[in-house]
């Protein structure tokens, strides 16, 4: 409690307030013991200074997780924490080990899914934060460690939460202690399975909660000897029988009555219900639906449910009738009778009520009438029977609905524990008590005042349990506590259950009166507790009583105390029910004892209760209690409304309070010394500055501010209630003084800045009329230069102007002279360039036209040549093919569609070539026509000229001019016809001249698109070359695969004949190597002419010597016992994967179909991985692992693959583009290289044919190097794994000793903070350079490291998740400068190693980027999804943001409006079943396969292998030399 002495002008405190309970503000004024507030809202209050409370200033804007932690423990500090904490939905609170809940009204998944039970499994309390699976791992884990049993207590008003609670702890101790489903189900899945069924037999609608239990429950969950659930319990208390029968607005009677009038059609028309506003017992009330909830949907529900529990059919349709029965029966009224104080059937509707009830009931209607009516009294002389009235008719109705409803739901819980089944021999339990908590409504009744005696039972085991863990506090930090007084509630108690003369007692005896009424009942509780400080009488009232409870006074009405108390059965009811012709209503009202049967035997709900209560008492004393308290926020039933009042209120119901004043009664301010001295070291610098511990330094702060009554213990400070405020008072004096003197400084300052200004500004002054002085006189200076300077440059222009014309008149008589010389040296020199060029046109072509025909020639004799290849290619291309299944039928569509094509290009050939050839017809039958025509012409010529030579001499012979004329006409008609002739053959020619050159066009036209043709086909070959080479490989893999296939249904119908495991094996020895000396043989080979091979012959399983010769048996031990030592390395190449390569192959063990010489190194290896825990032992075989596996998947084949050569040899060579293109390719098998000489690459590598012993073997080598790989990655993450808890936590440790600005330790503390980050990086750094060292093909260090490193980020990712205390600003800082030391690692070990190892942090290195950033205020929610941290969800984002605080600059997190803009988006992504886990996984799986492996690793060269000198010295192993060749 605070005083006048702590509080101060200035001060920061809390007041009481109507409306919000308390509010914030800061003194003005304070007057004796008043003090004036002005609060956050504007007012001004006036109050006591002993009704005001300090404010914590400096608290977490977050809150913290455990209230304990709270510098002031008080009413307004706990409720601004958990108001804080519900805005950023954290809904989990812890004060000690007491959780309190605050009801979400929302889904949060991402608190209770598989990944968050997973990290809470095992971790202390406190370690995480707060969370409801907390508390059931802290009960698991101490009934597991102690052998004691355990008991969660959840409690909380209507509406709180308890239910779901409860169902959380149930599936987390289901998750910690259940069994595999293998015997159907589960113990921990039927107690879960069964809610449904007790919430519509138990749950109804109240004011507060729209599904509140109206019973207690507590739930005993059995485990074995081993930890598992072995058996349940589910123990009801105080059904609230009345709301059968009585029910206000707008509350709802159970749910079954509901759920039963939305069945089908036809279970309505069965039991003949209707609308639930035609019966009584449901139309009290005007609400008839709950929102958002189907009752028909809920009904089948609820008959899956119950099926699910046990629950047959026929009980089912018996217990729906039963529940039909009891709205019948609430709808028969009753009036006068003909006689006096008798009753009637009141209509014809109540007479059809009556009937149905008793035909659902299977009893006689007159009887039920008779029941409902009449009593019958035996006297010793004679039995009499009187009627009721109808008031008492009423009464007797109403109870017989009440008795029956009752004893169907405790059939109904007795049926459910049966179905679950309990364990006799069980050791031990863990409870969890779900029960109702304190109720104070506007009028409480009998019900009100069980519930409060319960929880004030409750209580008081709770005040024992606080004191206890006070008590455990105190003991542990080794103070002195004897002295603290402990408040009990002992006195209440008395005041009801004390027997005789408490509350209980005097109902049980006014019951037993039958003229007692309720009036003769208050008056004699006011008579005999008038005295009693806890019992009061109101002043206005006759019957009601008040009852100071723990949590505040409550007023009792006791108009219905008697009647609600009386809970003794009708004999005629009881007679009715026996009598039932239904089985199951006569086994609900069993036959009563004799000496009971003949009259109604009083018994006492109250009596009964107390009972049960106390045997529940005993049960929780029994057990070590664990507490969750729930808190309803609002009334509304809506998220993220938080009233105040409402849940103070709960708070001082749920006893909480009443833990705090119990905390306030001894030490309520409890600090580490690091927290304390980092906020009070300021009181005494000197403790800092000198070199002490922290515990005396606190000591010194301490005395120096004179406090009395504190207590230090081994780690914490305890300070009496008050202390905290005065220290604080006293450290706002000290920073108030600082800040004065600050102040003072600062005027300073600025005093002396605006003088220096003032200086400043004068010597300005001054050196401007200086410089405008300056300027004028330098201007008259300048004037004078200027003057002289034109004078200059005028007298300069007049004689350049001269001495210009000369020169130009010079210059134009030169240039006229040299223009006409050079003239004529071009006119010259231009020819002569001609000359020279015609000469150089005319040798280039030359030379080119003899170029030209070489370069035909030479390509000739290429494609010849190349033919010749081709064809010898292809030849061997035929012999490799291969077909198999769907590949086939592709490279046949494949080889159709390039058949298609090249029938086509043949086609057109042909065509072209028809073309060609008719076209060279009909040029020669033209030339032929020409050279007959020339011939003719010829002809013609000559007769021509041998008629102009006979005309000559007959003109000569004859005379002159008889003979002249007559011939000259003849041979001009001949010369005419002649030349008509030629003529038309020139056309003719003409004619054939241009149609050949049309030919000629189209013929280019045709060579043209043929040439087009040519390159589409080009590319088609091309293609299909791809896709042949493609469907290659795809064949030989998948008849690799069915091999293997074929090999695994041999090995699994028969045992390996080899399978017996030797029984001498030598242990492997492993020389520890270094990137120094880790080629171990390095050097020249032995060159010697290799040995023949030796013939080879299977092995025998029973006798291998009959088909091994004895120096082939020789030679395999000698190759076994070498490979079991360390051979080493020769030029990276390990040399026992070689070893074993060549002499398998040299042997053909891989063709033959039994041999025990696979398992002999498959033990081998195996011995070596399991005998050692070596990581360079792992590595070394892990690299010849690699290898050898990398050599048999290049050289192994499957022997089922060459059946299918044939087929495909007639399918490829049907074609002729497939015959010309596999000739110009060359098959990859072809293209191997020798293994055991030193021939070229280019020399043919021959394929074995797998047999079953090397398809066996080569998968169990694969299975070794997964199974090496996994131990050295898991290994590693084993050795790093508690270094990374120390990286998370070692800032919170290291930095205590900077707080002390101690300068000698500030140096040996920040190499501290860094100390376990170079931890990891030496562990990552022995690693790589070990797998160097033995040469593990760099791909598979590679994922080493990338999973390794997926293994940092999700370890770190999820502790700064789980725990507040990390995400911080210095621990941001922190690990930034850790994950610069695995950046720089990542550099060193360059790509090749690391690869994308860096990559793998993006969470963590975000993260650590978002908690160091500045300004987070002022960052939008796009620049942080987008830009900050584009791999983290919203869910991760929201956590981070609303856990982080600042413990360096006292900066906050993001804006309220990015919050709740997170809060929308997390909310709509939880509607459309997105998960919303904020953890991460670990992937453990191997990210690789053994064709990745193969891709990555180089081939490797085996002729230079150098044996050991074991095997070199042995004739056997001659061909592992180097032929001299």
């Amino acid at each position: 409690m605070a005083s006048s002495v702590n509080i101060i002008i200035g001060s920061h405190i809390w007041v009481e307030d109507a409306k919000l309970a308390w509010i914030d503000g800061e003194v003005t004024r304070i007057s004796g013991d008043e003090v004036h507030v002005r609060t956050t809202n504007g007012k001004t209050v006036v109050t006591k200074t002993s009704k005001v409370f300090p404010k914590d200033t400096e608290a977490p804007p977050a809150g913290v997780d455990d209230m304990t932690r709270l510098s002031y423990l008080h009413e307004p500090g706990v409720l601004q924490n958990l108001a804080t904490r519900y805005e950023l939905n954290e809904i989990y609170t812890y004060t000690g080990n007491i959780l309190i809940a605050v009801n979400p009204f929302q889904r949060l998944p991402h608190l209770y899914d598989t990944h968050m039970m997973q990290q809470y499994k095992g971790a202390s309390l406190g370690e995480l934060s707060p969370h409801v699976f907390a508390i059931g791992d802290v009960a698991y884990r101490a009934m597991i460690n102690e052998g004691k049993s355990n008991s969660i207590l959840v409690s909380g008003e209507s509406g709180a939460g308890k239910t779901e609670t409860t169902k959380m702890l149930m599936r987390y101790l289901a998750y910690l202690g259940g069994r595999s489903g293998v015997e159907g189900r589960t113990v921990e899945q039927q107690v879960l399975e069964s809610n449904p069924v007790l919430e519509a037999f138990g749950n109804a609608k109240t004011v507060r909660n729209n599904n509140s239990s109206r019973f207690g429950k507590f739930v005993e969950i059995q485990f074995d000897k081993n930890g598992r659930i072995s058996g349940a319990a589910i123990r009801t208390y105080l059904l609230e029988r009345s709301r059968v029968c009585q029910i206000s607005d707008p509350e709802r009677n159970y749910h079954c009555f509901y759920l039963l009038c939305a069945a089908p059609i036809e279970e309505i028309e069965k039991y003949k219900l209707g609308n639930p506003k035609s019966f009584h017992y449901l139309n009290q009330s005007s609400c008839y639906e709950l929102e958002g909830v189907n009752d028909a949907h809920e009904y089948l529900a609820l008959r899956r449910a119950m099926d699910i529990v046990g629950i047959g059919e026929e009980d089912q349709e018996a217990i729906f009738r039963v529940v039909a029965a009891v709205l019948h029966l609430g709808n028969i009224n009753f009036v006068k009778g003909d006689e006096i104080d008798s009753s009637a059937i009141k209509d014809e509707k109540s007479r059809f009520h009556l009937n149905m009830t008793a035909e659902l009931l299977r009893c006689d209607a007159q009887s039920l009438e008779d029941a409902l009516i009449k009593r019958v009294m035996v006297t010793p002389e004679e039995v009499i029977t009187r009627t009721l009235d109808p008031v008492t008719a009423v009464a007797s109705r109403d109870a017989l609905a009440k008795t029956i409803y009752s004893r169907l739901f405790d059939w109904i819980v007795e049926k459910i524990n049966n179905s679950i089944g309990q364990d006799p021999h069980s050791k031990s339990i863990i409870g969890v008590l779900d029960i109702y908590g304190f109720e104070s409504f506007k009028f409480n009744s009998f019900e009100q005042f069980c519930i409060n005696f319960t929880n004030e039972k409750l209580q008081q085991h709770f005040n024992q349990h606080v004191f206890k863990m006070e008590q455990e506090e105190y003991s542990k930090e080794e103070i002195n506590w004897s002295y603290i007084e402990f408040v009990d509630n002992q006195d209440v108690l008395d005041l009801i259950e004390k027997k005789p003369g408490g509350i209980i007692s005097l109902l049980d005896e006014a019951c037993m009166f039958p003229k007692s009424t309720h009036e003769t009942f208050a008056q004699k509780l006011y008579q005999t507790f008038q005295k009693n400080k806890r019992f009061a009488k109101p002043k206005l009232s006759r019957t009601d009583f008040i009852i100071s409870h723990y949590a505040g006074e409550v007023t009792y009405q006791a108009d219905q105390f008697l009647d609600k108390n009386k809970d003794y059965v009708v004999a005629e009811h009881q007679g009715l029910l026996t009598a039932s012709k239904c089985h199951f209503v006569a086994a609900l009202f069993p036959p009563l004892p004799e000496d009971s049967s003949k009259s109604s035997k009083f018994s006492s709900i109250g009596s009964r209760f107390k009972l049960q209560l106390q045997s529940l008492m005993e049960t929780l004393s029994a057990t070590e209690p664990h507490y969750i308290r729930c808190v309803k926020p609002n009334n509304a039933l809506k998220p993220a409304i938080f009233e105040n009042v409402n849940v103070i209120q709960q708070l001082r119901c749920g006893g909480v309070l009443e833990a705090i004043r119990i905390s306030c009664a001894g030490y309520p301010t409890r600090k580490t010394f690091y927290e304390f001295l980092l906020r009070f070291g300021v009181l005494a610098p000197e403790a800092l500055d000198g070199n002490y511990d922290d515990k005396v330094a606190c000591q010194i702060v301490l005395d120096k501010m004179g406090m009395q009554g504190y207590q230090i213990g081994k780690t914490k400070v305890f300070l009496r209630a008050g202390q905290m405020a005065e220290l604080d008072a006293r450290r706002t004096e000290v920073l108030g003084n600082a800040a004065r003197k600050m102040q003072r400084r600062i005027r300073t300052y600025n005093a002396r800045k605006g003088f220096v200004a003032l200086r400043e500004s004068a010597i300005q002054l001054q050196a401007l009329c200086r410089y405008r002085m300056a300027c004028k006189q330098y201007e008259r200076f300048r004037r004078e230069a200027a003057a002289l300077r034109i004078q200059t440059k005028f007298r300069q222009h007049v004689a350049r102007r001269s001495y210009l014309a000369i020169r130009l008149s010079a210059i134009t008589l030169q240039s006229g002279f040299r223009t006409m010389i050079a003239r004529n040296e071009f006119r010259m020199k231009k020819q002569s360039k001609a000359a020279i060029h015609i000469q150089a046109k005319w040798r280039c072509h030359h030379a080119y036209a003899y170029y030209k025909k070489l370069y035909k020639a030479a390509i000739a004799t290429q494609c010849e040549w190349r033919c010749r290849v081709a064809r010898r290619e292809l030849r061997k291309l035929k012999m490799a093919a291969r077909e198999t299944g769907a590949l086939k039928e592709a490279k046949d569509k494949l080889e159709k569609r390039v058949e298609e094509l090249t029938w086509r290009l043949q086609l057109e050939k042909r065509l072209r070539t028809d073309l060609e050839e008719a076209k060279a017809q009909e040029t020669a039958q033209l030339q032929k026509a020409l050279h007959a025509m020339q011939s003719q012409l010829e002809e013609a010529k000559a007769m021509v000229i041998k008629e102009r030579e006979a005309a000559k001499k007959a003109i000569e012979e004859a005379p002159p001019v008889i003979k002249e004329t007559p011939v000259i006409v003849q041979d001009t008609e001949k010369i005419d016809s002649l030349t008509a002739e030629l003529e038309t053959v020139k056309a003719s020619l003409q004619s054939e001249t241009q149609s050949k050159e049309e030919v000629k066009q189209s013929y280019a036209t045709m060579l043209t698109k043929n040439e087009e043709l040519m390159k589409k086909l080009e590319d088609s070959e091309k293609t299909a070359n791809l896709l042949q080479e493609s469907m290659q490989r795809f064949e030989e893999k998948v008849s690799n695969l069915e091999s293997e296939n074929q090999v695994l249904r041999q090995q699994a119908m028969a045992i390996s004949p080899t399978g017996k495991a030797l029984a001498a094996r030598p242990k492997t020895t492993i020389i520890q190597r270094t990137p120094e000396n880790g080629n171990v043989v390095d050097g020249e080979m032995k060159r010697s002419s290799a040995l023949a091979p030796v013939p080879y012959t299977p092995e025998s399983e029973a006798k291998p010597q009959k088909f091994l010769n004895e120096k082939q048996q020789e030679s395999q031990d000698l190759l076994i016992k070498c490979i079991s030592q360390d051979l080493g390395f020769s030029k990276g190449r390990p040399i026992a994967a070689c070893l074993i390569y060549k002499s398998l192959l040299q042997w053909r063990s891989f063709e033959v179909e039994r041999t025990n010489i696979f398992d002999r190194i498959i033990q081998t290896i195996s011995a070596a991985i399991e005998t050692q825990e070596s990581n360079d032992v792992l590595s070394y075989w892990l690299s010849n692992s690699a290898t050898l596996l990398l050599l048999l998947q290049r050289t192994l084949k499957a022997s089922g693959a060459a059946s299918l050569t044939p087929q495909r040899r007639r399918t490829s060579s049907a074609s002729l583009f497939g015959r010309v293109s596999q000739g110009l390719r060359t098959s990859p098998q072809s293209a191997g290289f020798s293994i055991f000489n030193g021939r070229a690459l280019g020399e043919e590598l021959r394929q074995v044919e797998a047999k079953y012993p090397a398809l066996l073997f080569k998968q169990q080598l694969t299975a070794f190097l997964e199974k090496i790989y996994g131990m050295i990655r898991d290994n590693l993450k084993k050795e790093i794994s508690p270094v990374l808890g120390l990286c998370i936590q070692a800032p919170r440790t290291s930095r205590t000793s900077l707080v002390k600005g101690r300068a000698q330790a500030n140096a040996v503390a920040q190499q501290a903070l860094i100390a376990h980050w170079q931890n990891i990086v030496k562990s990552l750094n022995n690693y790589l350079n070990t797998m160097r060292a033995n040469h593990v093909p760099p791909f598979l260090i590679h994922k080493v490291f990338t999973q390794t490193f997926c293994f940092i980020n999700v370890q770190l990712f999820n502790s700064l998740l789980l725990r507040r205390e990390c995400c911080s600003f210095s621990n941001g800082e922190y690990v930034k400068a850790g994950l610069a030391e695995l950046e720089q690692w990542c550099h060193d070990a360059t790509e090749e190693y690391a690869g994308s190892a860096w990559e793998e942090l993006k969470h963590i290195r975000q993260a650590v980027g978002f908690l160091v950033i500045h300004q987070k205020p002022k960052k939008m929610l796009k620049e942080i999804t987008n830009d900050l941290c584009p791999a983290l969800s919203i869910q991760q984002l929201y956590r981070i943001s609303t856990m982080y605080w600042d413990d360096k600059y006292g900066t906050h997190s993001v804006s309220a409006e990015v919050i709740s803009n997170m809060r929308v988006m997390m909310t709509e992504d939880s509607n459309n079943a997105v998960s919303s886990s904020f953890l991460l996984d670990d992937d453990s799986s191997i990210p690789f396969s053994v064709d990745e492996i193969s891709k990555s690793m180089e081939q490797v060269e085996l002729a230079d292998v150098d044996p050991p000198p074991l095997l070199r010295e042995n004739s056997g192993f001659a061909f592992l030399l180097q032929r001299s060749e």
